[in-house]
């Protein structure tokens, strides 16, 4: 699979310098030998090594001329020739670079300063390679697939373990086939253009996205904690506390993504997904929609027993349809099952438009949570608690919530009823990494 993913990706060499000969076939073939033996570029395809070479120059330089110096850009790529090159670190020697080995490749993987210096000593010839921001993406699948080796069975996403290492993380497969067939297309790009933007500890982390001829791929943050819809099945229905965590941890998710004018529109169970804390994250971001300030939207999506009134009657809606949902959720955490079903769809929609103000409740719906649901669930949307001048304040200040650690949940000290042993270790990448990964483009 990786070669067939590699040569998606798209790469673009930039000469800084014409050539002043031609290079001879002996010393493409050095060169060759010298890129094929760097850990980050031994596992490129033939094609791609040798374009690469097609594009390199060749500088002499000095005696103690610098090659590299610390602190500055790294945006060249060396291979040492003749002569002799030593590194510095803080003008302290560390170490001599051998000839025909490639050297500069960390800092532009890294997107990086280059943390230490390299001096001419004896008249070094060199052959270098000028590389734009996208060869980040060469380096990056090469990287990836060298340490993504075990698939995880019985996982909601493909998981895949880091070799050696007890991490993992989710692989999200999607046939291309699927996409277009169902006309899909705006809503991935638009799925990994939001993950990639965003950053909540509420919200599954999006690491990179690639692609090759049948699928496309989202690398996420593995959520070992399983479903919620798989607990809710199991169980029946929550506690009150523990609806109210789970509720708690979608309106964190709700107050990131409105405060950054991101409508979800996708509130389910299924889509409610838990970390080894036993916090919930919001996954599958596929309705998902950046709106212009007042912006409505028309598009028909959502489950149908979670669709609001406004979308079902096609007047346009915004934020507030996410504050149905949510009421929806609370009723459905503490029965096991959605106020509207069914069926068909078309029972369910009648039903919703009919409305929840006079519906009976049952009786594991207290009085407190099923004053807030009934408060989410206001037939006009600018009646709904969330969508009022307070905004989202007003539903963590809902009297169900009373004596709640919000502050506890924001800085995940507030033990979760969720949290349960996970087979294997979810992995808090540095965010070194996440910064260099989260450059590979589709």
């Amino acid at each position: 699979m990786q070669n067939s993913i590699l040569s998606y990706i798209c790469i673009f060499f930039f000469l800084s310098l014409t050539y002043d000969k031609c290079v001879s076939n002996s010393i493409k073939k050095l060169l060759t030998d010298a890129l094929n033996k760097n850990q980050y570029l031994r596992r490129l395809e033939v094609q791609q090594v040798k374009d690469m070479v097609e594009c390199m120059y060749e500088r002499t330089y000095q005696q103690g001329e610098y090659v590299i110096k610390q602190g500055e850009p790294g945006n060249h790529l060396f291979v040492l020739a003749d002569g002799k090159l030593d590194v510095y670190q803080h003008n302290k020697l560390l170490t001599s670079i051998a000839v025909w080995t490639t050297f500069g490749e960390l800092a532009i993987l890294y997107n990086c300063t280059r943390t230490a210096s390299v001096k001419g000593e004896v008249f070094p010839l060199c052959f270098i390679l000028s590389l734009s921001v996208d060869v980040h993406g060469l380096f990056l699948m090469n990287m990836l697939y060298n340490w993504l080796t075990e698939t995880i069975t019985n996982f909601p996403c493909t998981a895949v373990k880091v070799k050696n290492e007890n991490e993992t993380f989710a692989l999200k497969c999607i046939k291309k086939r699927h996409i277009v067939d169902n006309r899909q297309e705006e809503h991935i790009y638009s799925e990994r253009r939001i993950l990639l933007e965003t950053n909540s500890p509420f919200i599954v982390k999006m690491y990179c996205t690639f692609k090759d001829n049948k699928y496309v791929y989202m690398l996420l943050e593995a959520c070992l904690g399983g479903e919620i819809w798989s607990l809710l099945r199991d169980r029946g229905s929550f506690d009150e506390y523990t609806a109210k965590f789970c509720v708690g941890c979608v309106t964190e998710a709700f107050d990131y993504l409105h405060n950054n004018s991101i409508i979800y529109r996708d509130l389910k169970p299924e889509n409610l997904m838990l970390d080894t804390d036993g916090y919930v994250k919001l996954v599958d971001f596929g309705f998902a929609k950046k709106l212009k300030c007042g912006q409505k939207t028309w598009t028909f999506c959502g489950t149908p027993e979670y669709v609001a009134p406004e979308i079902i009657l096609s007047k346009g809606h915004g934020l507030s349809v996410d504050f149905w949902s949510l009421g929806i959720l609370i009723f459905e955490l503490l029965t096991g099952s959605p106020p509207f079903t069914g069926s068909d769809q078309m029972i369910i929609y009648t039903l919703i438009l009919k409305g929840i103000e006079k519906m009976d409740f049952p009786k594991k719906i207290t009085k407190r949570p099923g004053d807030l649901i009934r408060k989410l669930c206001r037939q006009n949307p600018s009646e709904r608690l969330g969508n009022l001048k307070n905004g989202i304040t007003d539903i963590k200040k809902h009297r169900w919530f009373t004596g709640f650690s919000w502050s506890g949940m924001k800085s995940r000290s507030l033990i979760s009823p969720l949290k349960r042993e996970v087979r294997h270790t979810y992995i808090t990448w540095t965010e070194l990494f996440y910064r260099i990964v989260s450059r590979l483009h589709i």
